[in-house]
């Protein structure tokens, strides 16, 4: 058995991928690389075929009709054999020193016989024109020992673990029944937010292990192309209200699994309402106050939460004159944190 899956989601990803998959394989036999060719038209699938001939054992190519990162992650998941699973996107990579420290720290966990349900490392944003910034976490979780969740402090505001922080157990994801809609932008929230409540031990390496990279066009994340897609933002964020609703009452009795999981779709629904705001379109400000209906009506208790607090109250000022506050607070932010 492999310790440790990588899912790498390709598509049309041939000017980027080997860089990813060469950083990879630094693993060895400890780990397989499932390449996941969904459905390119370019010369990915080839690639990836030759990686797989080069590097038999450590490297499996996957080739499947196109249906969008859920549907290469949920490819990747039923593939894998090792303990752990963790998805590596293509234009992304991961960092040497870090990479043998994970390895060797999970090995040490499982001869100890330490049940181990998550692993958190730091992550770094590698903007193209703003330099590198690096995602840590050590003011919110104990450092080098396994640990729960009565044990996390506090997040600062606008904080939170994103896919690229996590390693997950892989019998987790199955057993949690963690399956990503298809031909949907965006899953990385979900994947990252429905399995915390089966969560119960986690470990947290302070090393900056993945190599997040922003710059081209066409990546999701920029912000034309997010209010381009706003539907889909929208989409999960509703799939997260929904989550939470159905599973509150267990959720609540973990205190700070709760105001965690709270804090993040404050982000999310921040980030929803911040894309129809930008976007200047009486269409997609329409769509803005059919979230926070819909909120209200899954229910209220978080609706109050999410639309009074902190971030939902400034965001969501009254007229004209509030809403180009609001924006100017977020290109702030923008500009002092560094997040895209």
């Amino acid at each position: 058995m492999k310790l440790l899956s990588f899912a790498v989601p390709c598509y049309n990803s041939q000017d980027y991928m080997e860089k990813c998959i060469d950083s990879l394989l630094v693993g060895g036999e400890d780990v397989e690389i499932l390449i996941v060719d969904d459905g390119s038209s370019d010369r990915t699938a080839e690639i990836a075929d030759s990686y797989e001939d080069r590097f038999p054992g450590i490297v499996r190519a996957i080739h499947k009709p196109n249906g969008g990162h859920g549907s290469a992650i949920n490819t990747g998941l039923a593939a894998a054999e090792g303990v752990f699973f963790k998805v590596v996107d293509s234009d992304d990579w991961v960092s040497r020193d870090a990479y043998v420290r994970i390895l060797r720290t999970l090995k040490e966990l499982i001869s100890k016989g330490q049940p181990l349900d998550m692993m958190v490392s730091n992550f770094v944003y590698e903007k193209m024109d703003a330099g590198s910034k690096v995602m840590r976490y050590r003011h919110a979780l104990p450092e080098n020992r396994v640990f729960t969740w009565d044990e996390v402090g506090i997040f600062f505001k606008g904080q939170y673990i994103l896919m690229h922080s996590v390693i997950f157990r892989t019998e987790l994801l199955r057993s949690a029944g963690i399956v990503m809609p298809e031909h949907t932008f965006y899953v990385d929230n979900l994947f990252v937010f429905e399995p915390l409540p089966s969560v119960k031990y986690l470990y947290y390496l302070n090393v900056n292990f993945y190599r997040y990279y922003i710059g081209r066009a066409d990546q999701s994340v920029n912000e034309k192309v997010m209010i381009g897609r706003i539907d889909q933002q929208m989409k999960v964020n509703r799939i997260m209200v929904d989550f939470l609703c159905e599973h509150k009452f267990e959720i609540k009795t973990r205190r700070k699994l709760w105001h965690y999981m709270m804090n993040y779709l404050e982000i999310i629904t921040t980030i929803s309402v911040v894309m129809a705001l930008r976007s200047g379109s009486e269409e997609n400000l329409a769509k803005r106050k059919e979230l926070w209906e819909y909120i209200r009506e899954q229910d209220m208790e978080i609706f109050i939460k999410l639309r009074y607090g902190l971030m939902g109250g400034y965001m969501n000022l009254p007229g004209k004159a509030g809403r180009k506050i609001s924006l100017a607070g977020y290109r702030l932010s923008q500009k002092l944190f560094k997040f895209n």
